[in-house]
């Protein structure tokens, strides 16, 4: 990846003159290969001189690790390498060695500066410069003076056209505004000079700037990288455009994946599949907290408490296989863009610290608030425990269900399962159906066991029981500790459906009205749903009502409108009062419906199973 190495040293104004270049000085004006070294010399390892040499100069000057003629030094210590660093790392801290006049002098005139005239020193106006007249202005400035160096590859200046002091002068004309407002100059004071170098391998630019009025301006580390930053976007316009793009694409698809991932979190939160704790206990916590505020739910509109719920929530996310892999591939990029002007690359941040992402923080609300809508729109309340019809006076069913109740007698799970299989067995399609139920939910000393509780309901299901057939048939087509069954599902709901049952009914109109386990089947669901709504089922009624509505829209825009539709039937009839939180577990959820009904002088089962009762 292209990279642009910028430095900004700079001198006090009013110290005392800095001494002159000394031994290093010396050195470079009288050591062994001054004048360019032979190429046949120049693939030879470094003198020892030149080595320690080097090492002098790292260890003096620190931030010459920086150069690109190290790197080069480094990687291949050879003494054409060796010497291109030296003379490098000698003319960058000249500044510290000689007098500021010395200095201007030198950059202006030294070999290989490319002159446009008497010397090689420029500025962003067409007038002459007198290079005298500049060294004594700036070796007399009473503020401070900053000296920025911008070097580059070859290959890259040659690939982008930085080979000559025009096209650098174009440059810093367009920048200059830029650089004088990070280093806090007003812009009618601001002054700067600059040189071109022509290296061989790293062509560079040598600046003076500095305040006209010796007051104002100074330059911290933000500005240094806000400067650098600035000339990389200019310098490295044509890669970066591709860059971006590529990251575009990149970031789509990372939000995408993290929308799917979230999505099925949170399908499988609805069937109770997930097998992630954390990511669940926060998407409860959330999705209840969501129902209970007004206004935007949108990231930016939430408290801080809350926005730290969605964090975590992102980052318990961001350790999906699908979604860490494209973070890690949109990241690859993006540190690429940030190597063309930093040295050091900063510590990966989390995802839902990346503010480059805060469209999936608004992806896991969204879901969140969908959760809580799908558990109350989708989950109408289920029959009673208590509401078995029963189809004979078997005395044995009647007295397991006075155990299992606690009615006359002290409640005892293990006596009613003992009783409803006595009945069972004597073909009571009723006992086998309570039997079943209490095998599936276990509790109270009796052990839960799926496998028989299948076989109760199956046994119940086969003589014609109604509830049977639907409790087996949703079984079958959620997989809730059973193989899942999709026909075998909607065969049993079929069965239950045609017998009267009306949540069989409705389940049925959801079905095919979706499309999602069987083929979409618009008449069918339409009649499934008459059914249903003339036994006084008015999610069924909602849903005929607007059926338009699904040939269009989202099934989360309909559950919307559904949800908003049942709660305007509540507020008509209840008293406005604070908002409460909607559980996402089922029994709770029945338990809350059944409450508030009471509270709003309904009877319990307005909207439950009618059964008979003996």
């Amino acid at each position: 990846m292209p990279r642009v190495i910028f430095k900004c040293p700079y001198l006090k104004g009013g110290a005392a003159q800095a001494a002159h270049l000394g031994n290093y000085v010396r050195y470079m004006a009288t050591r062994k290969g001054a004048q360019r070294i032979a190429p046949d010399a120049a693939g030879l390892p470094a003198t020892k001189k030149q080595r320690e040499m080097v090492e002098q100069l790292i260890r003096d000057f620190p931030l010459s690790r920086g150069l690109f003629e190290y790197e080069d030094y480094l990687a291949s210590p050879t003494r054409g390498n060796a010497s291109e660093f030296i003379t490098r790392a000698l003319e960058d801290n000249y500044d510290s060695l000689a007098k500021k006049e010395n200095y201007i002098s030198y950059i202006a005139s030294r070999p290989r500066a490319q002159r446009t005239g008497a010397h090689a020193l420029f500025t962003g106006s067409d007038d002459p410069l007198t290079l005298s007249q500049i060294a004594d202005e700036v070796a007399h400035h009473p503020g401070n003076v900053w000296l920025p160096i911008i070097s580059l590859r070859r290959e890259d200046a040659a690939r982008l056209g930085y080979e000559d002091a025009a096209r650098w002068r174009e440059l810093l004309n367009s920048y200059a505004v830029e650089m004088a407002a990070a280093m806090k100059i007003p812009w009618e004071q601001f002054r700067w000079y600059a040189a071109f170098h022509d290296e061989a391998h790293h062509p560079h630019l040598h600046m003076v700037c500095y305040s006209a009025d010796g007051k104002s301006g100074y330059l911290t580390k933000t500005g240094i990288a806000q400067i650098k930053s600035g000339l990389a976007k200019r310098i490295f316009q044509q890669d970066l455009v591709s860059l971006y793009e590529r990251q575009t694409q990149r970031r789509d698809a990372l939000t995408q994946e993290a929308s799917e991932v979230m999505r099925q979190l949170t399908e499988q939160m609805k069937d109770s599949t997930l097998d992630n704790p954390r990511i669940e206990q926060l998407m409860e916590q959330l999705a209840g907290k969501l129902q209970t505020i007004s206004g935007k739910k949108q990231y930016g509109y939430l408290k801080a408490p809350l926005k730290s719920v969605v964090d975590e929530i992102v980052d318990e996310l961001a350790k999906d296989g699908r979604v860490a892999q494209a973070y890690d591939l949109w990241y690859e990029l993006w540190e690429e863009v940030l190597h063309t002007y930093k040295d050091d690359l900063p510590p990966r941040l989390p995802l839902s610290q990346q503010k480059e992402f805060k469209r999936i923080k608004n992806l896991v609300i969204q879901e969140a608030v969908r959760l809580g809508e799908l558990s109350a729109v989708f989950a109408p309340p289920e029959p009673e425990e208590t509401d078995e019809p029963e189809l004979d006076s078997d005395k044995q069913y009647a007295l397991g269900k006075a155990y299992r109740d606690g009615h006359g007698v002290e409640q005892d799970a293990l006596m009613a399962a003992a009783l409803f299989q006595k009945a069972a067995a004597r073909g009571n399609d009723s006992a086998a159906y309570a039997l079943a139920k209490l095998l599936l939910n276990g509790g109270d000393g009796l052990r839960r066991d799926i496998p028989a509780a299948v076989e109760w309901l199956k046994q119940s299901a086969e003589a014609g029981n109604q509830f049977s057939q639907y409790r087996l048939g949703k079984l079958l087509l959620q997989g809730e500790n059973v193989s899942k069954d999709t026909a075998e599902g909607v065969r049993w709901l079929t069965a239950s459906a045609e017998r009267g049952n009306q949540y069989a009914q409705y389940a049925l109109g959801k079905l095919y009205l979706l499309g999602k386990e069987i083929p979409k089947d618009g008449d069918a669901a339409v009649r499934w749903f008459t059914l249903a709504a003339a036994q006084g089922s008015e999610y069924a009624q909602y849903f005929l009502d607007h059926m338009d509505d699904f040939r269009g829209p989202s099934l989360f825009s309909c559950a919307t409108r559904l949800l908003r539709h049942m709660s305007r039937i509540f507020q008509e009839q209840t008293p406005k009062g604070p908002a409460r939180t909607i559980s996402f577990t089922d029994k709770k959820l029945r338990q809350r419906i059944r409450e508030k009904k009471i509270a709003m002088g309904h009877k319990a089962d307005d909207y439950e199973e009618r059964m008979q009762q003996i």
